[in-house]
């Protein structure tokens, strides 16, 4: 048998991609990550499967459980939230897996970013405006951040910035942005984008911490801040689309 790492997207049930629901169907075992996820997500899986909720587990604990289902010849998924290919801890648990000689492959999803910019209705890349989305994150009681991965070398480029695992940091990390982007700087804080509890805060570099302070957030948000978040900014067009652009260039012919 194989694992399954699948994306399970932002939150909602119908937000999974069409392949992640086939697997949650085949499913005999999912572990899913209950700090993040609404549950109605995992109404794709078959009433007789097995759930584990992996939010008090450690590491080798929720690998344990991957390698004792696979061992029994069940089919499992191991659901991350958003897509596996940012802070899901893929690499960790694959190395494990290769060690004990599991094999696995990875289902993306729809990322929490995404989502949030979606609900806001912004593109986070504006021509002539930011043609960057930096994704990162803040460092409180985590993993230590890369020294050449400070938040002010980001800022300094004025990129759209994407922040995960900051929440508790909002005030701080305002007050280190205001610098390079200033304090009117358009900001989005969005908890729980696509879930039923979802909520979105609106503001600036300089406003944004008291509306999180006052909205009493403590995990499960992305911050976005950059100048693309402002709809009216002075925005240029896409080249691709412009009407100026010479579509005459002939293609190659079929054989």
């Amino acid at each position: 048998m194989t694992v399954h790492f699948v994306g399970a997207g932002p939150g909602a049930a119908d937000l999974i991609t069409l392949r992640a629901a086939t697997m949650l169907a085949a499913a005999d075992v999912c572990l899913y990550p209950g700090t993040y996820l609404d549950h109605a997500v995992l109404a794709h899986c078959r009433p007789d499967a097995r759930l584990v909720d992996t939010q008090d587990l450690d590491l080798d604990r929720i690998v344990a459980e991957l390698v004792d289902a696979h061992r029994a010849g069940l089919d499992v998924v191991r659901l991350a939230s958003g897509d596996p290919s940012v802070y899901s801890a893929l690499h960790e648990q694959t190395r494990r897996l290769d060690e004990a000689g599991v094999p696995w492959d990875v289902t993306p999803g729809v990322p929490a970013y995404a989502a949030a910019a979606a609900l806001v209705g912004r593109e986070l890349t504006v021509p002539l405006v930011t043609q960057s989305v930096v994704l990162t994150r803040a460092q409180a009681r985590s993993t230590a951040m890369p020294e050449t991965e400070e938040l002010a070398r980001f800022a300094a480029t004025r990129a759209t910035l994407v922040l995960h695992l900051a929440i508790t940091r909002t005030r701080e990390l305002m007050d280190e942005l205001a610098g390079h982007y200033g304090p009117d700087c358009p900001v989005v804080v969005v908890h729980k984008a696509s879930q039923p509890d979802e909520l979105v805060l609106r503001g600036t570099v300089s406003s944004i911490a008291d509306a999180v302070e006052h909205a009493g957030l403590r995990q499960a948000a992305v911050i976005l801040v950059g100048p693309a978040l402002d709809p009216s900014s002075a925005a240029g067009e896409s080249y691709l689309y412009a009407p100026s652009r010479d579509r005459s260039a002939k293609r190659p012919s079929g054989g």
